[in-house]
């Protein structure tokens, strides 16, 4: 039997399990997926244990995927643009990480908006830059638009992030002061919020989208709730809707193709569930 995990600090609401425990029975699969919650100081130990204690491999969740990233033996080359690991595997006796991020919100936001939907995007707006800001940066640079704007309300972490992503890119990537974003956001026809604003428990992230271009598409990469306020002040302005939920499923896919050999497949029936799951623990 393949074993694999998902770990964190805190975890126990983490619904990877659900996701990989759905594939392991829709394809009739012989394996395992659990939830583990390692503090900091003790996740470099579970890093070197975890195959000895029969698992093929995992998902690193907050607040691991820096340390993870530091603590591989080999990274896949996605996994060190971004500088985050969500993704171990043992390849030949070889701790490997990957960060499969990128993968999970581009996948998402093509099926949400269609192919060629960059097409229409000259400039990005990306709020946050944090880790995920860092995968859906990373994303969105392999695409042809001319510019991405970086906002956090740290700046320095925004300059952080861009001085690392730059080099080579070939769509142009600025800072914006947080309070300048009056004028970036009539230019962007693509805005993505990666900061915890807007998740349960959080303040709401308030912006003012009345001058957004009138086909611009707004995403969330919160998926509780699954309709943030950033996400219901778009739909008020009429403006295209892209929520969490897609990121979390998509990105997914290829550990659960590594480690039990099967590539799985994002359906509604698997979106109901997680849906049904978050609905159920409000």
């Amino acid at each position: 039997m393949t074993k694999a995990f998902v770990v964190g600090h805190p975890i126990k609401h983490s619904r990877s399990p659900l996701i990989h425990g759905y594939w392991l029975k829709r394809y009739g699969l012989d394996g395992s997926y659990e939830r583990i919650d390692v503090a900091p100081v003790d996740f470099g130990d579970f890093l070197k244990d975890f195959p000895s204690r029969g698992f093929a491999g995992g998902n690193v969740t907050i607040p691991h995927k820096e340390m993870a990233f530091l603590n591989v033996e080999r990274r896949t080359a996605q996994a060190q643009r971004v500088g985050a690991v969500n993704t171990l595997w043992i390849d030949d006796g070889v701790l490997w990480g990957d960060n499969t991020d990128v993968a999970g919100f581009m996948a998402h936001l093509d099926g949400s908006l269609g192919t060629g939907w960059e097409q229409e995007v000259e400039t990005a707006l990306v709020l946050g830059a944090g880790g995920a800001a860092r995968a859906v940066v990373a994303g969105l640079q392999d695409r042809p638009l001319k510019r991405i704007f970086v906002a956090n309300r740290t700046s320095s972490k925004a300059e952080d992030l861009v001085a690392d992503l730059r080099p080579g890119s070939p769509v142009g990537l600025e800072t914006s002061a947080w309070e300048a974003l009056p004028r970036v956001i009539p230019h962007a026809r693509l805005i993505v919020n990666t900061t915890s604003l807007g998740m349960a428990g959080q303040p709401p992230l308030a912006l003012d989208l009345a001058r957004a271009p009138r086909n611009a598409a707004v995403a969330d990469i919160v998926y509780v709730p699954l309709a943030t306020p950033l996400l219901a002040a778009a739909a008020a302005q009429n403006l295209r809707t892209v929520d969490g939920l897609g990121m979390l499923l998509h990105q997914a896919v290829p550990g659960f193709r590594r480690w039990f050999g099967v590539t799985p497949e994002v359906t509604p029936e698997l979106r109901a569930l997680i849906l049904a799951d978050i609905e159920g623990h409000r």
